[in-house]
């Protein structure tokens, strides 16, 4: 196990678990069908737990290019990993996605909808408006990003080794998905809270490759990059102007 790797299996499960959730409640003739918001958000909580519990002893368990984005600007990851890290986040989030299409293959064929089939890969806005839903992604990142910036942060000593990764396993994987769980429930229902780019992106790659009916909507694509990029630096700058 490897950081590289551990970021792969870490960003697998959780989409895996995530995005598996989302097919669960919404295709056709799954017993978890139309179980509701509830089910949907509490299961994206759980399948950060598993994900960070998985990666991080090893990674730091970012398993979001905005993460890393945001401990690197505020000087607490090596700039020069950012790359490695996000490329396995990628690959980890199309592996998950991938899954998540295999796992459920007779209920994809089964549902008809195009839409629905499309937001068991990718988010989508309740109501479509740029602006809004660039404003929306851009404050349930901020809020994921800050919490997480006090999760992880300086005055936190690890005994046994003082050049290990601080990230978001370095405390436990329960309070980040506690977090999640409430951007979901209480800023989620907007855009459905993509929060990370890879997460997005990745399954939107795959829902374009796989053998699925239906447009990927890449015209929105570029909301649940630009938003929590932006939430990103607004949280790290706040970070950095108080602390």
């Amino acid at each position: 196990m490897t950081p590289f790797i551990a970021e792969i299996l870490g960003t697998m499960i959780m989409i895996l678990l995530g995005n598996g959730v989302v097919a669960n409640v919404l295709l056709k003739d799954t017993k978890g069908n139309n179980s509701g918001w509830m089910v949907i958000t509490s299961a994206w909580a759980f399948a950060v737990f598993v994900g960070v519990t998985i990666a991080g002893p090893i990674s730091g368990a970012h398993l979001n290019p905005i993460v890393t984005l945001g401990l690197a600007l505020i000087g607490k990851f090596n700039w020069n990993l950012v790359p490695a890290y996000v490329l396995a986040q990628m690959i980890g989030a199309m592996s998950g996605a991938f899954l998540v299409w295999l796992s459920h293959k007779d209920h994809f064929a089964a549902t008809e909808d195009e839409g629905t089939t499309l937001a068991c890969f990718s988010t989508s806005p309740a109501i479509k408006n740029n602006l809004s839903n660039l404003i929306s992604e851009v404050i349930a990142t901020f809020v994921l990003l800050f919490s997480v910036f006090y999760i992880a942060g300086p005055s936190l000593q690890i005994a046994t080794d003082a050049n290990a990764t601080i990230g978001l396993g370095t405390i436990g994987a329960l309070p980040v998905a506690i977090v999640v769980w409430a951007i979901g429930l209480s800023l989620g229902g907007t855009t459905g809270y993509a929060i990370n780019p890879a997460r997005d992106l990745g399954p939107r790659i795959m829902h374009a490759i796989l053998p699925i009916k239906g447009s990927s909507n890449w015209t929105y694509a570029w909301i649940p990059i630009v938003g929590p990029i932006i939430g990103s630096g607004l949280a790290a700058a706040l970070y950095l102007a108080i602390n």
